[in-house]
């Protein structure tokens, strides 16, 4: 039997995510409860103290976004590691197939089962007052930069997965990466920020991210932070294709 060619290999493991997915929907749950709750929180308990006026959703719900993103991939890293210890990828290996498409089975169906999520809490948002005022090319840049993120951050967690030695170790690494939004222009201006850490919130990725997003779908200048943005997605999907790539060859031997 000849091994698997062309996109046969992936599009199996696609529809094994996608299957896990439905029959266990806790991922997509957690990935649009968790940051509505957090939209909430941030609305109605702390926005009053951040903006009298109630306008402070219209700020937020671009770091929502993101929010929504890190906590949804964040699943992969658990599942990758899963499928890393219980042996099922030296099964794989035996069987006419890439075993390595396994893992972008996990990263394209996590990439679609984020966009769903994110696609809610937009809808959401909106629902509790967001006003975005984009046309629709800038939707669908916000779109593109939104899916590029998300991507992005997968590729990352499905590393984290390679290299944990179990999926508690998995969860814990990605819960790190999770605290990152928080030191960022999601929540709260910058310049709020005292002077030391104002430094780190603007110079690490997720900043001119947001900026973005909340420029395009604010109608608001985005100046420099577009080309920021997009070269800090692409540095982080290049370094995480090659980190997963070298640790999947260490861990497993890859066809």
């Amino acid at each position: 039997m000849s091994v698997a060619t062309g996109l046969t290999a992936e599009a199996t493991f696609i529809k094994r995510s996608v299957i896990h997915t439905i029959r266990t929907p806790d991922a997509l749950i957690m990935a649009t409860v968790f940051p509505i709750i957090m939209m909430f929180l941030f609305t109605y308990v702390f926005g009053g103290a951040f903006d009298a006026g109630g306008n402070y959703v219209q700020y937020v719900v671009p770091g929502i976004i993101l929010l929504c993103a890190g906590f949804g991939a964040a699943s992969v890293a658990v599942d990758v590691a899963h499928d890393m210890t219980t042996g099922i990828i030296d099964r794989f290996r035996t069987m006419p197939i890439r075993a390595s498409a396994v893992i972008t089975g996990h990263i394209v169906t996590s990439l679609i089962r984020n966009l769903v999520a994110t696609s809610i809490v937009i809808g959401v948002a909106i629902a509790v007052g967001f006003r975005p005022n984009a046309g629709p090319l800038a939707w669908l840049a916000a779109f593109g930069l939104i899916t590029l993120y998300i991507l992005a951050i997968t590729t990352l967690f499905a590393a984290i997965g390679l290299a944990a030695s179990s999926p508690e170790a998995a969860s814990g690494y990605g819960f790190i990466v999770m605290f990152v939004p928080y030191i960022s222009s999601a929540f709260v201006p910058v310049a709020t920020m005292p002077a030391w850490l104002q430094w780190i919130a603007q110079h690490q990725p997720l900043t001119p991210i947001i900026e973005t997003i909340r420029g395009l779908l604010r109608g608001t200048p985005i100046g420099d932070n577009g080309w920021i943005a997009l070269l800090w997605c692409l540095g982080i999907l290049a370094l995480a294709s090659i980190w997963t790539a070298v640790v999947f060859r260490a861990k497993s031997g890859r066809r």
